[in-house]
């Protein structure tokens, strides 16, 4: 099916959209009409989304993208603003989890979580501020997760560094505000990526039986598709949420309500 969905031309960056929730947001702002660059550290699978985005009639270059880098970070925007002179929304997605307890974590563990999920954010959105401030506009959105929000056993540091950017939201959300630009978080609960298809998959697990295991998930009764994740994305950097800044929206199935499930 074709790309319907028509807008002005802008301009989105979305980290980590390769696969999982980042490439379900390319193609969620591909189809509302942005013009969309694709960045991940696997090169194969960032060119991967920009060939969906453009087969359906979208517009997508890919850029191989190491968030922990600041030098990547800034090679990233400027990519960006050279091929479109313009940056509307940033989806700082890209992310990496590691179970395991705090007793139980090392030190590469701690460099590999908070350099992605918390540095990484913080690097991308520091990369993008610049060229949203000189436009007097701009939206930002991080994905963090309900493990933010609700405690777990056993995800020490994954839970720390999501909580981390959500204060990272609030804290951009006050200081440019001002100056025309939003910032927002969403926290995802459960949801059926390829990470988890293809971790399951080397198990001799399908996705389907994938579906039937997380049956009574939260209050929905199932994880989220993707999709889902992405439509919250979308509304949160478009100007249906032009006076919302500063939010952590939980899209949880209801997850958060009760905190099981």
């Amino acid at each position: 099916m074709a790309l319907t969905e028509a807008s002005e031309q802008q301009v989105a960056i979305i980290t980590g959209a390769g696969s999982g929730i980042g490439r379900a947001c390319a193609l969620r702002f591909a189809k509302a009409g942005y013009q969309v660059l694709v960045a991940d550290l696997d090169e194969a699978t960032a060119k991967d989304s920009c060939r969906e985005i453009t087969a359906l009639g979208g517009t997508a270059i890919s850029h191989v993208a190491d968030v922990t880098s600041w030098h990547s970070c800034e090679s990233l925007v400027e990519r960006a603003l050279s091929k479109w002179r313009q940056i509307d929304v940033l989806v700082a997605n890209a992310g990496v989890q590691i179970g395991g307890s705090l007793l139980d974590s090392t030190e590469a563990d701690w460099d590999k979580i908070l350099g992605v999920n918390l540095k990484g954010v913080a690097y991308c959105c520091k990369a993008v501020l610049p060229s949203m401030i000189k436009q007097g506009r701009g939206a930002i959105v991080i994905n963090s997760s309900i493990n933010a929000i609700v405690g777990s056993a056993g995800m020490a540091i994954y839970d720390m560094s999501k909580a981390g950017v959500l204060a990272l939201t609030r804290s951009l959300a006050v200081e440019h505000g001002a100056q025309g630009i939003r910032v927002n978080a969403v926290c995802p609960g459960n949801t059926i990526t390829d990470f988890h298809i293809n971790t399951m998959a080397k198990k001799g697990i399908r996705v389907e039986q994938i579906r039937e295991m997380t049956q009574g998930y939260a209050l929905l009764a199932r994880a989220a598709e993707p999709v889902e994740i992405a439509n919250a994305v979308h509304f949160l950097a478009s100007d249906e949420a032009s006076f919302i800044t500063g939010q952590s929206i939980c899209v949880d199935g209801g997850f958060s309500v009760t905190g099981g499930g």
